[in-house]
């Protein structure tokens, strides 16, 4: 009963949390200077096709009003249509104004969908290498504290926070990619094109992961328990990884969710050296267009992800530790 209130609880404070943002994001891109309409019906478009199309939009009401409208969309799980893409797939600035296929607009959800499963692909393949190395770097140096493994460590991670992931994108590209061609890089063809930017984005992780790691083992090896089991003739290998490591993983879970939010919502850059077609390259297209309901609904989604990692990350937690219940 206890978990279930703490759970209710989380949601609760969750919901609110993404109807803050959702108000935040829709308040900040009404009151920016220009006029999507514009971009809309097109640039020699007249005046009155213009304000007629504003008011078919609804974007002539308060701001209130258009709020409470879209809150209502939202909860039906409707988040508007594109300002720019029309289904056909073409650019709308770019044709007439009086073009019958402009009223044709894609659903913004169709749109995120269709984005979402590459970048969740990308997180979690970028998120699996740098847990795998951080465990391998983590663990010895964590058991040697001061010798060369712990050294090893503490050097790699500090290589690794040193370099500009735009730059360490660059360089692969050209030596794996361009010169060796042992891995495609630039769109997307397959589980391969995934590969490069995931390295890119776990050199990132590995350095917090391995120190974090390493620094909650060397602890825990220290506490009376652990001298406890020893006495008790239980094995390294299950001293290590059944206690110690059980131990550790509370904190480095906690730094994971932390982490995997920033990747979700942080794969701007990436995405768009590698041309990778997920949620990063579409904010930076939607932000660049002045598309509006697309970019508030990528920023109302990227909410809810982090809101619900955080809470899982918590809840699992709490059934490693159940005293961080209270």
């Amino acid at each position: 009963m206890d978990k279930l209130y703490y759970l209710g609880k989380r949601l609760g404070q969750g919901a609110f949390i993404v109807l803050l943002v959702s108000l935040l994001i829709f308040t900040l891109l009404r009151v920016m200077s220009g006029d999507p309409v514009r971009l809309i019906v097109g640039g020699m478009a007249p005046d009155h096709v213009v304000e007629q199309a504003a008011r078919d939009l609804g974007l002539r009401d308060p701001m209130l009003v258009q709020y409470g409208r879209y809150l209502a969309g939202l909860v039906q799980g409707d988040m508007g249509q594109s300002f720019i893409r029309p289904k056909s797939g073409a650019t709308m600035g770019g044709a007439a104004y009086d073009d019958p296929t402009r009223s044709e607009r894609a659903e913004v959800a169709e749109l995120i969908m269709r984005a979402l499963p590459y970048t969740l692909q990308l997180a979690g393949l970028a998120l699996l290498i740098a847990l795998l190395v951080s465990l391998a770097l983590g663990i010895p140096a964590g058991l040697n504290p001061g010798k060369w493994q712990d050294k090893l460590a503490f050097f790699t991670g500090s290589i690794f926070v040193s370099l500009p992931n735009f730059w360490l994108g660059i360089v692969l590209i050209l030596v794996l990619s361009v010169q060796l061609k042992w891995v495609p890089a630039i769109g997307y063809g397959g589980f391969s094109y995934t590969w490069l930017p995931a390295i890119v984005l776990a050199v990132e992780l590995i350095p917090f992961l391995t120190r974090t790691l390493s620094v909650s083992i060397a602890e825990i090896m220290t506490q009376p328990f652990i001298a406890a089991a020893r006495s008790r003739g239980i094995g390294r290998a299950r001293v290590v990884f059944g206690h110690a490591l059980r131990n550790a993983s509370v904190p480095l879970l906690n730094l994971m969710g932390i982490q995997l939010s920033a990747l979700i919502g942080g794969v701007l850059v990436i995405e768009f050296i590698f041309d990778y077609p997920g949620l990063g390259l579409l904010t930076i297209q939607a932000v660049l267009q002045r598309d509006f309901p697309l970019i508030q609904g990528i920023a109302i989604l990227t909410a809810v992800i982090f809101v619900c990692i955080n809470i899982i990350v918590d809840f699992i937690a709490v059934l490693i530790d159940p005293r961080l219940d209270h």
